[in-house]
C-alpha cells in the first residue's frame, strides 16, 4: 500500500495534521468556532493516544495495514474516552460520537496519507 510507504517523519506529521484537521472540522461543525481550550481538550487526547498507540503497534517503524488499523482503533478509541472524561459527562450520544470519530479520523488519515504519497520527497540540490 502506497500510504504505508511514507518516510517516518512524513507519516507522523501527516497523521497528526489529519487528526488536527478532524478536530477543527468537528469544532466548527458543532460549536461554530474554535477556541484554544476546546481545541486542546479535543486534540490532545486524540493525538496523544494516537501517537502512544502508534508506538505500541510500531506503525512508523514497521508500517502494515494491521498496525494502522490497530493504531486507529485503540488510539482514537482511547482518545475519545479521555475526551469524554475531560468534558465530564457520559451520555448516550457518546457512543455515536465514538462511531463518528472512528469513521472520520480513518477517512482523514487515509485521505491525508494518500495525498502526501503523491508529493515527491524533497531532495536538496547537490
Amino acid at each position: 500500500m502506497r500510504i504505508l510507504q511514507l518516510p517516518h517523519v512524513r507519516a507522523v506529521v501527516t497523521d497528526v495534521l489529519a487528526l488536527l484537521a478532524f478536530v477543527v472540522v468537528g469544532l466548527l461543525n458543532h460549536h461554530g468556532g474554535v477556541t484554544g481550550v476546546d481545541f486542546a481538550r479535543d486534540a490532545v487526547p486524540i493525538v496523544g493516544c494516537w501517537l502512544l498507540a502508534a508506538g505500541t503497534f510500531d506503525l512508523y517503524r514497521r508500517p502494515t495495514p494491521r498496525a494502522l488499523l490497530e493504531t486507529w482503533l485503540v488510539g482514537v478509541g482511547a482518545g475519545v474516552v479521555i475526551r469524554t472524561l475531560l468534558v465530564w459527562h457520559a451520555e448516550t450520544d457518546d457512543a455515536v460520537f465514538l462511531g463518528v470519530a472512528l469513521c472520520f479520523t480513518l477517512l482523514f488519515v487515509v485521505a491525508a496519507r494518500t495525498a502526501v504519497s503523491f508529493v515527491p520527497a524533497y531532495t536538496p540540490p547537490a
